[in-house]
């Protein structure tokens, strides 16, 4: 009886992520422009597990050229659109130097547009599965459109690495 209620509670945790799903968005957004202490031990291991993250994002878009045509040229095209992102974020956020330590504001339309870009991905995936399954095709036929996957998460990555060395940088200019 137990594995009877399987595909129903399946089902209701896709559901409630379908609901929880605006609310996260918004506090993704929220939280992107937020004023933040910038602690300098923090912000150096940041900066560096980042740049340790890059790399295997790259590795693992190589490796998923295997079952997805263009994944490697979509995920180091969006990491160079994210590293320009993130040195115009870095420019355009508000720092402020007082007694307490270093704090930033991030800019927030750049967050919007970040959110943005995320909201509209998951929609395209969910729009996608969709039509892919409505027509009856294989499931495995859909991993092959799902490239741009790598190309959110490189224009990602490339913003929050670009953005945590250029914060390294205003910090140690600082001191």
């Amino acid at each position: 009886m137990p594995l009877l209620l399987l595909p129903l509670l399946l089902v209701g945790l896709v559901l409630l992520w379908l609901l929880l799903l605006p609310v996260l968005l918004l506090q993704r957004y929220r939280l992107g422009r937020a004023r933040q202490r910038a602690i300098g031990w923090m912000v150096g291991a940041n900066a560096w597990l980042l740049l340790v993250s890059a790399v295997l994002l790259l590795t693992g878009a190589w490796v998923g050229q295997r079952w997805m045509a263009d994944a490697l040229p979509f995920a180091a095209g969006g990491m160079a659109a994210g590293i320009l992102a993130g040195v115009l974020g870095v420019r355009l956020s508000r720092f402020e130097f007082t007694p307490g330590g270093m704090f930033h504001t991030p800019n927030r339309w750049l967050a919007l547009l970040l959110t943005t870009a995320i909201a509209l991905r998951i929609g395209l995936g969910l729009w996608q599965a969709w039509v892919h399954l409505d027509a009856g095709r294989e499931v495995a036929g859909l991993l092959n459109q799902q490239a741009s996957l790598f190309a959110l998460a490189g224009l990602l990555m490339g913003h929050y690495l670009a953005y945590a060395w250029g914060l390294r940088r205003a910090l140690r200019g600082a001191s």
